[in-house]
């Protein structure tokens, strides 16, 4: 079996660097990158258990996020692991199913197995960190904000729900219903935000609480709003789907009532993850979900290593994906 010393001949350095570089301390990049070569080489697998007895941490990261069903989860989710793989560390995936009760569990997880930090979708804004940062472990939270002075990663919610209802509004729609997840999430709360500010400014005639629905960001609340829409004494001429699932729930509602688009016109906040639509027909603002992975993974790693900066927050800008068709 080979050891530190094996592979610090092969690599040309000390056994001091080889260990620098399994304890994800600053090694330069020529350096890092002969010792991990090597290690593949030789097969060399570090001595985890004994490592973290002394560092009081595992090269472990916790992700908790609320709907491993939901592609924009498992596609930020590859983000981490890209980042930690290539660091040495191993990503624990945590479904919490936005339960608090879950949440808190596999917190706690993270502490009594000594996990380097923790990456987080917060289930709501009543969510609890304290336990975990009191023990001096980093936390990044992504895709929704939380009360705490820590590193975040969010997307451009607001700019995102003005963007998708503008598009409609140059395809010619004009009454514009919006369904967004549960309203006490502030990623719902400012992407309809966002509905509101587009039509205050372009259809202010148009802007009316009566087409705004909150539901479960799951293709069951996406189809349950787009039916009580329908079923308005006036129902709305296009749709804004708060993120790709509720998109996925209510293009099947559509698609029943032969009201595809550009019949009723529809947007979605995030990458529908699969329709029978052709993909011109929907209007899409994309949602970098990777990027977002890979920043949040890079932020935790710079706080295990030491980094005592200020907690800053890192917004993610979308792509527009305007329909072709037009009413």
């Amino acid at each position: 079996m080979a050891t530190i010393y094996d592979v610090a001949e092969l690599a040309g350095v000390s056994p001091a660097t080889v260990s620098r570089v399994f304890n994800g301390t600053s090694v330069s990049a020529p350096k890092a990158d002969a010792v991990r070569k090597a290690a593949r080489q030789l097969r060399f697998t570090p001595n985890r258990t004994a490592r973290t007895l002394r560092r009081q941490s595992s090269e472990v990261i916790g992700l908790i996020i609320p709907d491993i069903e939901n592609p924009y989860f498992t596609e930020m989710a590859r983000g981490v692991e890209d980042v930690a793989s290539e660091a040495g560390y191993s990503v624990v995936l945590c479904n919490s199913d936005a339960q608090l009760e879950k949440e808190s569990t596999y917190l706690q997880i993270a502490i009594a197995e000594h996990m380097s930090g923790v990456i987080i979708a917060t289930a709501s804004e009543q969510s609890s960190l304290d336990e975990v940062l009191a023990t001096g472990r980093p936390i990044v939270a992504v895709d929704r904000s939380t009360t705490y002075d820590v590193d975040g990663v969010v997307m451009a919610n607001r700019a995102a729900g003005a963007s998708a209802t503008g598009a409609l509004l140059d395809a010619g729609y004009r009454r514009i219903a919006y369904i967004g997840g549960p309203a006490h999430i502030d990623t719902a709360a400012e992407r309809a935000a966002g509905w509101r500010d587009a039509l205050a400014a372009r259809a202010p005639e148009a802007a009316t609480e009566e087409l705004l629905r909150f539901a479960t960001f799951r293709v069951d609340g996406g189809r349950a709003a787009m039916e009580e829409l329908l079923a308005l004494p006036e129902p709305p001429d296009a749709v804004v789907a708060g993120n790709n699932l509720i998109g996925v729930g209510a293009i099947q509602v559509l698609t029943e009532h032969d009201l595809t688009p550009p019949k009723l016109g529809v947007a979605v906040i995030g990458s529908l993850p699969f329709t029978t639509l052709s993909p011109t027909a929907v209007t899409v603002v994309r949602l970098p979900a990777r990027h977002m992975g890979v920043t949040a993974a890079k932020m935790l790693l710079e706080r295990i290593r030491g980094d005592e900066q200020p907690a800053r927050t890192v917004v993610l800008r979308n792509e527009l994906q305007a329909a072709s068709a037009v009413r």
